[in-house]
């Protein structure tokens, strides 16, 4: 029963994604609407997020089979595809580096906001501290040469 009633949360915050798709004139998907308003009731904390936890878990647990629908449309359409293979690849490979670059540059800005916040971590320290004790190893090694 708390299963079902954990979908059903979920069912309606989607089902007013699909509302705010058909009220607002904006180029959003219903799906995008529904996500990001679930997301600003679990930040809020209107919806706590023990009351969608295990069906969410439930849902990544399946997300792969969900994919299967998708990947038989893509077998049914390969003649229609094949034409456009290489430019789909090129888009493919460059939005995944780009993604890729972008995802990396924000880790790295707040990593970087973490440290000037908080001061060097312990795991930090760690790295640093094993960094010293190589540069030990390799001057005695020079010396022993």
């Amino acid at each position: 029963m708390k299963y079902l009633k954990q979908f059903g949360i979920i069912l309606a915050v989607s089902f007013v994604g699909e509302l705010f798709n058909r009220l607002l004139p904006l180029p959003v998907p219903a799906s995008i609407y529904g996500i990001v308003l679930l997301f600003l009731l679990l930040v809020t904390g209107v919806l706590p997020l023990g009351a969608v936890r295990e069906a969410g878990s439930f849902l990544i647990a399946i997300m792969p089979v969900m994919f299967i629908p998708a990947a038989v449309g893509l077998i049914e359409e390969w003649e229609g595809i094949r034409s456009f293979l290489a430019a789909y690849l090129i888009v493919t490979v460059v939005s995944t580096v780009v993604v890729m670059a972008v995802s990396g540059r924000v880790t790295q800005a707040v990593i970087r906001r973490g440290k000037k916040r908080n001061g060097p971590s312990e795991q930090s320290e760690a790295i640093e501290k094993s960094k010293e004790k190589e540069k030990e190893k390799e001057k005695k090694e020079e010396v022993l040469r």
